[in-house]
């Protein structure tokens, strides 16, 4: 009996997924504007969507337990109906409170009926979504990639605890982090949904989910291993968000002249990323880390690619809008001293000390006098970012 009902429920789901997606938007129109004589809604609308599904809940609704919740919150809404009805055509006080009590009512009942297909919804997402990661995450690449970013934008919408107590059952991270880190069993376009993914649940709740990238530490070496702009954008956005104990693991890793060479990739969209993230570290950094960057000449790469046809100097250029994006690297070795110097990650002595060594690399690498003074002075004084 089981194994039916659950046929049953694989072969029903579309059209259970969106009859539900219809009534959870009734739903909510209705907490809006719940009197059926509200000139400004169309709660008459919605209530009549909302009836037509009690109606057909026998057929759709009882083939799934999880379900049931929903089917007595719908009779409970007709009842609910039929009484406001009875009352509309009354002038008397008591129609009058009638009213008004069973309107509350009925946006309540509203929240709790849209909760329920919520869950209803979460909990179907997620199961597909685990086992199409469990199963072959190579064979229907695009559904999975369609999963991934529906499951990324849900967790998006803001925390909630529901949705959190089921991702924690469905172990839905550890899926994650498996086909991250196996290039065998999933493409690179996987993995880098996979990487996001990730990085949305770290938003969603950094106190839960944070403990397993630093205890498991594959994640962090596995997207830098990726070398892709999207592996590392996904870095930088771990990064803003665990901050100091996350930069003192990719030090500690060995990590930091890894992404220093990607300052000299051929793709600029990667020079751009690895810039990126030098100066997230630069802010977030401790002195063992920015030690580490120093010492793969990192001020010389930065000069660099401040020469380049992507480069140019903030003090003297055009500040207009946009003119950073299109020269991605202008000023960069100043941003750079910038970043240590409001960063989170040092001292105020080793803020000075580290600008004395900026300067000194400055003028080691320099082509000339002149371009010694200018990236100099914009170390001193500062470049807008």
């Amino acid at each position: 009996m089981a194994m039916e009902v659950k046929l049953h429920q694989q072969e029903d789901g579309p059209r259970v997924l969106k009859v539900l997606e219809a009534l959870k938007q009734a739903s909510h129109e209705l907490q809006t504007h719940p009197s059926p004589d509200s000139p400004e809604s169309n709660s008459s609308s919605a209530i009549n969507a909302l009836l037509e599904l009690e109606t057909e809940s026998d057929n759709i609704l009882s083939r799934d337990p999880q379900l049931s919740a929903l089917s007595q919150h719908l009779a409970t809404l007709k009842t609910l109906v039929e009484s406001l009805r009875q009352s509309s055509g009354h002038l008397s006080i008591r129609s009058f409170l009638t009213r008004r009590s069973s309107t509350h009512c009925l946006s309540k009942l509203a929240g709790s009926i849209e909760s329920e297909i919520q869950a209803w919804i979460d909990r179907e997402s997620l199961e597909s979504l685990t086992r199409a990661l469990e199963e072959d995450p190579i064979r229907d690449e695009d559904d999975l990639i369609k999963l991934l970013t529906q499951f990324e934008d849900r967790v998006a919408q803001g925390f909630n605890r529901e949705l959190q107590d089921l991702i924690l059952k469905s172990k839905v991270f550890t899926s994650l982090e498996s086909v991250l880190c196996d290039s065998t069993r999933s493409s690179k376009r996987v993995r880098e949904r996979s990487a996001f993914a990730i990085a949305a649940l770290i938003k969603f709740n950094k106190d839960v989910f944070v403990g397993q990238i630093l205890m498991g530490r594959p994640t962090i070496s596995s997207l830098i291993k990726m070398g892709s702009p999207d592996a590392i954008r996904v870095l930088c956005a771990l990064v803003r968000l665990i901050k100091s104990p996350l930069v003192d693991e990719i030090e500690f890793n060995g990590e930091i002249p890894k992404i220093i060479s990607f300052l000299n990739s051929e793709d600029l969209e990667m020079r751009v990323m690895a810039m990126v993230c030098v100066l997230e570290i630069g802010y977030f950094g401790r002195k063992e880390a920015i030690d580490a960057m120093l010492e793969e000449a990192l001020i010389e790469k930065l000069m660099e690619l401040q020469r380049s046809e992507h480069g140019g100097d903030l003090m003297r250029e055009s500040r207009e809008k946009g003119f950073l994006e299109s020269h991605p690297f202008a000023s960069c070795a100043a941003r750079f001293a910038v970043q240590l110097e409001v960063g989170e990650g040092l001292r105020q002595r080793e803020r000075r000390a580290f600008k004395q060594q900026i300067l000194v690399r400055v003028r080691e690498a320099s082509v000339s006098d002149a371009e010694a003074a200018s990236i100099s002075a914009e170390v001193l004084w500062g470049a807008s970012p």
